[in-house]
């Protein structure tokens, strides 16, 4: 399989260390990637290989530095096993949804969106590039036209500088949960009366005219996933902390100090 001086690694063990690799987020499934694999796994053992030949396993500190080395790879071999293990009850997950409703809020909007000078949106052929003030003002006209009665899909079609939406109507897609847009935008969309035109929110893209369609909260069984993201790590975390705690380390204060 790969055979580097006097080492040879069968099928066999090859596989198990592609394995192990996969478990760890780095899988290669191709035949390129295995043969990066196998060309790095070669390049290591034959370093290593004239490592002994010099003997440099047998200088002062390489051998306990190898013994850390080990020692690391089975603590996060351990870690690894922990998680996998752990077994989350409905109690534990309820609990967090609980106390984290909020996050798991979505909300449905439309917007308008006005672009000035510095924008991160670029300019549409021959379009003039407005002041702060001027796109503010723009915003605020347009605002008053949708009071009046305007229909905010004609006019976002027409006026917006949003190309992904404006097409659209206006439109952002399927409704978003919290943290999906940028901030200032995000509070708004958050807080906005359902169906009420905001007043022009000022983004790193423009002014925007936000109008907000429905909001709602993910229920728990949809947030399930969600919520075992989140509570998941801290729980093996605690695991990580009893066992440290059940195998206490003493230092030698006569060497440190204190």
């Amino acid at each position: 399989m790969v055979t580097v001086g006097t080492e040879k690694i069968t099928r066999a063990k090859f596989e198990e260390i592609l394995a192990a690799l996969a478990e760890n987020g780095r899988a290669a499934t191709t035949p390129a990637a295995k043969r990066q694999v196998a060309d790095q796994v070669g390049e290591i053992m034959g370093l290593a290989q004239e490592a002994r030949k010099r003997k440099v396993d047998q200088a002062p500190g390489i051998q306990q530095m190898m013994a850390i080395s080990t020692d690391q790879v089975l603590a996060n071999a351990l870690a690894k096993r922990v998680s996998n293990e752990l077994k989350i009850d409905d109690t534990a997950l309820k609990v967090y949804y609980d106390a984290h409703v909020a996050d798991f809020e979505q909300a449905k909007a439309i917007h308008i969106l006005i672009r000035f000078k510095g924008s991160r949106v670029p300019l549409k052929p021959d379009q003039k590039d407005l002041t702060e003030d001027e796109a503010l003002a723009k915003a605020q006209d347009i605002r008053k036209r949708l009071l009046a009665g305007g229909d905010f899909a004609a006019i976002a079609k027409a006026e917006s500088d949003d190309p992904g939406s404006a097409a659209e109507g206006g439109s952002l897609g399927p409704a978003g949960p919290r943290g999906k847009f940028v901030g200032p935008f995000d509070q708004a969309v958050f807080s906005l009366p359902i169906g009420q035109v905001s007043e022009p929110v000022k983004t790193p893209f423009g002014y925007h005219i936000i109008k907000v369609e429905e909001r709602k909260s993910k229920t728990f069984e949809e947030a399930r996933p969600d919520v075992e993201k989140k509570v998941k790590p801290e729980m093996v975390r605690a695991a990580m902390e009893k066992i440290h705690k059940d195998m206490p380390v003493t230092l030698d204060d006569s060497y440190f100090g204190k």
